[in-house]
């Protein structure tokens, strides 16, 4: 019996191995990377054959960096001077990206595919999933009908939005090119910062609505109708005028699914690059519909071939929405950001024009640490 138990036994063992989703049982497991301490990061590959081990990332100005390999075939890489945020890489295997096998928290920007950290500290505290209230995160597909299909967003309810019956604020917050509603989310920790901010006492509850901005994709890659398809930033709804026009129906769908107030002292929309441009234009367009505005390093005009009535008469409709009031228009860019110039030439026109505004500028460029940034700074201005 013993025997026929063992047996079984080493049956079941040879089934469960060749049985696993391509299970790494193999990998070598005394590796630590990265290994975070403090603000000094360690990153380490075992990759013995190698000849070229570099790290990329993106806290970097310059090239990749050089790893440097040990006896026992394994690649390292300390750098000391992390500030406390959220950081994103990738090795260079002989030339060849590879992320760290030895880190399972990796994040998709596009069709890019990146390893994971965090520098803990006051600043990365507001993205970190503390001990506090959560809200609840739901993806919900709302009918278009001017886009003739169903189209998913992602939709964050405060704490205790499930036990009650009061309404809330509605916070549109819109992504940048090549993203889609999950962009926020992922990358942009809206969730961490929203249950951190309410829970501190720094933000009123509110919903935060994220749709895809992009309306021939209807959903994040994969998840909808049209499959698993070569992710593209460059799609040909861009500058179409497309998301602008149809926004009406996000927000209908969302006064008629949630508990909102449907006031416009109770509506904002922000976004990112792309998503800031969109906030720009939709709320220049339906200047009664939100007086709250965020523009997070927005692209500002479209190209000249772009000839949407959407786009067209800026000034004037500027003057409108001056006019008719709004609590808080809110511009953030970095320094560095390839989009300065234009930021700058579109508040040159918000001087000449009286146009009140509150503008924040940033060390950097057009990157998420910004972004979560303008977010943590932008969301405790709401609903006052």
């Amino acid at each position: 019996m013993k025997v026929k138990h063992i047996l079984y036994f080493l049956f079941l063992f040879h089934s469960f191995a060749y049985a696993q989703e391509s299970l790494d049982f193999n990998a070598k497991k005394n590796i630590s990377s990265p290994e975070v301490n403090g603000k000094t990061v360690t990153f380490r590959l075992f990759a013995p054959q190698a000849k070229t081990v570099k790290i990329q990332g993106n806290w970097m100005d310059s090239s990749p960096v050089d790893l440097q390999k040990g006896t026992d075939g394994v690649w390292s890489f300390s750098k000391a001077d992390f500030t406390p945020d959220i950081y994103t890489y990738s090795f260079l295997v002989d030339g060849v990206k590879a992320n760290d096998p030895n880190n399972a928290y990796q994040v998709r920007d596009v069709s890019s595919l990146m390893s994971m950290f965090l520098v803990a500290g006051p600043q990365s505290s507001s993205y970190e999933v503390q001990r506090v209230p959560h809200g609840s995160v739901t993806k919900r597909w709302y009918a278009s009908i001017g886009l003739q299909e169903d189209r998913r967003l992602t939709v964050y309810t405060p704490p205790g939005y499930e036990s009650n019956k009061g309404k809330y604020p509605v916070l549109y917050l819109l992504h940048g090119m090549g993203g889609d509603e999950e962009a926020w989310m992922t990358l942009g920790r809206a969730s961490q910062i929203l249950d951190n901010l309410i829970a501190s006492g720094q933000a009123k509850p509110m919903i935060v609505v994220m749709p895809n901005g992009h309306t021939s994709n209807a959903a994040a890659p994969g998840e909808s109708a049209k499959g698993f398809y070569k992710i593209d930033m460059m799609t040909p709804d861009i500058f179409t005028g497309d998301m602008e026009t149809y926004f009406h129906e996000i927000i209908s769908f969302t006064e008629k699914n949630y508990r909102v107030k449907s006031d416009a002292k109770d509506r904002a929309i922000a976004g990112l690059s792309m998503g800031g441009f969109h906030s720009l234009y939709i709320s220049a367009n339906q200047p009664k519909m939100f007086d709250y505005i965020g523009l997070f390093s927005p692209a500002i005009l479209p190209p000249q071939n772009k000839q949407s009535p959407i786009y067209s008469d800026l000034d004037a409709k500027l003057d409108v929405q001056k006019n008719n009031g709004y609590k808080l228009y809110w511009i953030g860019i970095g320094k560095t950001d390839f989009l300065y110039q234009s930021v700058t030439d579109f508040r040159n026109k918000l001087d000449k024009n009286n146009f009140k505004y509150i503008y924040v500028e940033s060390e950097g460029g057009h990157t998420w640490s910004n972004w979560r940034t303008y977010l943590n700074e932008f969301v405790p201005q709401l609903f006052k």
